[in-house]
Formats: structure tokens, C-alpha cells, sequence
């Protein structure tokens, strides 16, 4: 979860975090890697051991996945060295409606998160400051945090009833760091009420919050990767693979849709939805939006035409590799993009093999000469990044050309690809 400086363009450089990557992003261990078939497509990468991997050909059935409703339970937390400025219903208006609406258009309607916030405060045996909450947080100090948490909230929550468990601290006792915002993936899970507990998101955000974090943290409750860049030393840009352009990477961004890669993985997306693009000839396509659909308003922010939008291609891939794929879809202002800076179709990377954190997507720049919207893009040199109408591109590297050949009447691009 990357956080601002105040100087609004360097935002950027100043994040931190809430899950970094891998196991140490989720703080214990993850869970058992289980599948379940998913997709036959030639292009649908394997599902490897890295954590949080971005191959699609199964799901992994550890994680639930968000193709239908899910129940989520928000449990208040209060400590006996803080009295609570805030109320529970304050802070469930800080995530709610936000979190389940920007799943609803991610999803295209395909996904309701519906929130169960309790409307009192629960009260925690110890002091804030017992726990040691901190971005870095010691494994034995969060381990006696969800003891205490889940033993003062069994008596008043059925676990058994809910997919997805937030536990909300008092941001103002003294003890609580918003830095420690994250899931938490239990190696051994906690046993409430007949049901295993294996990820808890931990949630110590400051009054009101950053914008869509909660939305941030549950992607990973879904197995989704953290896409940003955690320099070693803790300085320079955070966002240099993604920048502005999914939630995974930064809540800030001005186009934080989910990547249709992302929406493929999360079932969002139909087979017929999704192009494989082989061989070496041209293949010419036609992608949507990425943002149109079910779900979604059908004009988006500029008074884009949109209308009859949602059930074509959404996504080309372009095998690279065993574990690797080039990725391209077409972004506008239609729903969680509504700000976008560029429209186009962007071109990703994708590797499964790569861990949470270490850069399992990287967009790759169309104009790696220039940068745009300085004054609110996360990461200005990627903001651009988008193959514009009329312009081609080849991939350096992989020998691969896209061209954006033409808009249709209901605003879907034509594009050529030519695989390298």
C-alpha cells in the first residue's frame, strides 16, 4: 500500500507499504497450494509455486474466488489505553460503499463484496502499545494480536458466515501504525466456530483513509500480487512497473482498473473474451474497453460513447515464453478509470514465476521519451504509456508490433498484432 509525500508529485517515491511480497508481504506463511481447472486456452500461463502467481490456467482453490457474493465482517477494535474518537460507523463509510463498488465495475456486476460491519466497538485485553503494531511487524507480536482480536470477537461474530474477516483497529489509540495495514496468511490457521481462518486483513488506517486501500487489500485476500516496486533502501519511485495503471500497484493511480489479465484470473472474463494471438502473420482485432461492461456506466467521464459494450474481446495475448506472456487491451474513462490520463491500448508484461513484489506485470512505455500528467500521475513516465490512435509500436525485446488502426461507432479500438 503505497503512501503519499505531501508534495502531490512526488507521491510516488514516498510510499511504503502494507504487504510487500511474497511470505513476508503476508506476514506468516501462505496456504496450501490447491487447483482447480480453470482455463484450456493456449495462452493461459501455468500457475506456478511463486506466491501469488500470475498463471491462469487453474485456481488456486485456497483463495475464494470472487465470482459470486462474498460476506465480509468487519470487527471494530478498541484498547483500554485509548478512548475511540471515531465510531464503527464512521469508519465503515471510510471503505464502504467505495470497496464494493469498484468491484462491482472491476467485475462487471460478476462479483458483489457485501460488508457486515458490527456496530460497536469490541474491546482488546492489552494496551495499543502490547503489540508492537509496526510496518515490520515481529511474527510473535502479530500472532498475540489475532489471538486477542478473534477470542474478544468470538462471542459476537459466527466466523462460519464469512469469507472475508477485516479487523479494524481504533486509528487513534496510540500503539496503532497505519504502516501495518495487510493480510495476514496463517501457516497454521486460527479456528473459530466449526471454521478455519487462514488470511485475516488487518486493517490500522488513519481517519479518513487512503484511498481505496481496503480495495488494495482484499485483492490479495483473492490471491492477487502486489505489482509495485520496493526499492532495497527504501528510497526512489515505487510504482516503476505499473505506475498509475492497476489497483495492485498503487491505490493512487489515475487508472487503478484491474488489468484484464487480473480479471481473467479472477474469472471475470469469458475464454471467448480473451484473443490468442499466434503464428506470424497480422491478426487484426477488435478490442472493448477494458472498463465497459455489465455493471458499469455506459458513457464514461469525457462522454465517451460506450453503449452496446461489455460482451466482446477485452483482452489479446501473445505467448512469450513458458511463463511468459505479452498482454494488450484498450483503456478509457469508463468506470474505475475514470481519470485516466492516456487512452490507448496498453501493453503489459506478464510473468508467473515471478513473486508478489518482484514484478510478476510490467507495463512497458509506447513513448518511453516523454511523461505526462505530472501533477497527479503516480508515475508521470508510464502515465503515457498507452499505444494512442493511429500509432504502432513494436515491443523492444520481443520483436512483437501492435498498431491501433482505428475507433468503431460504439468506441472499440482496431488494433493489428503481429507477433516477433
Amino acid at each position: 500500500m503505497p503512501r503519499p509525500f505531501p508534495r502531490r508529485r512526488l507521491r510516488s517515491t514516498a510510499a511504503v507499504f502494507t504487504i510487500m511480497s511474497a511470505l513476508a508481504a503476508t506476514s506468516l506463511v501462505g496456504a496450501p497450494s490447491v487447483a482447480e481447472p480453470f482455463s484450456t486456452a493456449p495462452c493461459a500461463l501455468e500457475r506456478t509455486d511463486a506466491h501469488h502467481s500470475e498463471g491462469v490456467d487453474t485456481w488456486n482453490a485456497a483463495y475464494p474466488q470472487p465470482t459470486r457474493r462474498l460476506d465480509a465482517v468487519m470487527v471494530f477494535l478498541s484498547f483500554p489505553d485509548s478512548h475511540p474518537l471515531t465510531t464503527p460507523a464512521e469508519l465503515t463509510a471510510d471503505h464502504f460503499p467505495a470497496t464494493s463498488r469498484f468491484f462491482r465495475r472491476a467485475s462487471y456486476g460478476r462479483f458483489t463484496l457485501h460488508p457486515h460491519p458490527l456496530r460497536h466497538w469490541t474491546p482488546m485485553p492489552r494496551p495499543s502499545t502490547a503489540y508492537s503494531i509496526q510496518r515490520d511487524w515481529s511474527a510473535a507480536h502479530r500472532a498475540l494480536y489475532l489471538r486477542d482480536a478473534l477470542a474478544a470477537a468470538d462471542a459476537q461474530v459466527d466466523f462460519s458466515r464469512y469469507d472475508v474477516v477485516y479487523f479494524v483497529a481504533d486509528p487513534d489509540a496510540p500503539g496503532v501504525d497505519s504502516d501495518a495495514t495487510k493480510v495476514v496468511n496463517l501457516e497454521a490457521p486460527l479456528r473459530a466456530d466449526g471454521t478455519d481462518l487462514r488470511r485475516i486483513v488487518t486493517v490500522f488506517e488513519k481517519h479518513p483513509p487512503d484511498r481505496l486501500v481496503l480495495a488494495h487489500e482484499t485483492g490479495h485476500v483473492f490471491d492477487l500480487p502486489d505489482l509495485y516496486h520496493r526499492p532495497v533502501d527504501g528510497k526512489g519511485d515505487w510504482d516503476t512497473y505499473v505506475g498509475d495503471w492497476d489497483l495492485m500497484g498503487s491505490q493512487f493511480g489515475l487508472a487503478p482498473d484491474l488489468f484484464g489479465w487480473h480479471k481473467w484470473k479472477l474469472g471475470w472474463l469469458e475464454s471467448r473474451q480473451v484473443a490468442c494471438v499466434g503464428g506470424t502473420g497480422r491478426t487484426r482485432l477488435t478490442l472493448e474497453p477494458l472498463g465497459a461492461g455489465p455493471g458499469v456506466p455506459v458513457t464514461g467521464a469525457a462522454g465517451a460513447p460506450a453503449f452496446g459494450l461489455g460482451r466482446g474481446t477485452k483482452l489479446a495475448v501473445v505467448r512469450t515464453g513458458p511463463d511468459s506472456a505479452l498482454a494488450f487491451e484498450a483503456r478509457g474513462p469508463l468506470g474505475n478509470d475514470a481519470g485516466v490520463c492516456r487512452t490507448g491500448v496498453l501493453v503489459y508484461r506478464v510473468r508467473s514465476g515471478a513473486e508478489s513484489g518482484g514484478g510478476p506485470i510490467e507495463v512497458i512505455d509506447a513513448h518511453p521519451d516523454t511523461e505526462a500528467c505530472w501533477e497527479d500521475s503516480v508515475y508521470p513516465p508510464l502515465a503515457d504509456a498507452p499505444v494512442a490512435l493511429g500509432e504502432s509500436f513494436t515491443v523492444p525485446g520481443e520483436g512483437t508490433r501492435v498498431e491501433v488502426e482505428d475507433r468503431t461507432a460504439s468506441g472499440a479500438w482496431t488494433v493489428k498484432i503481429t507477433p516477433g
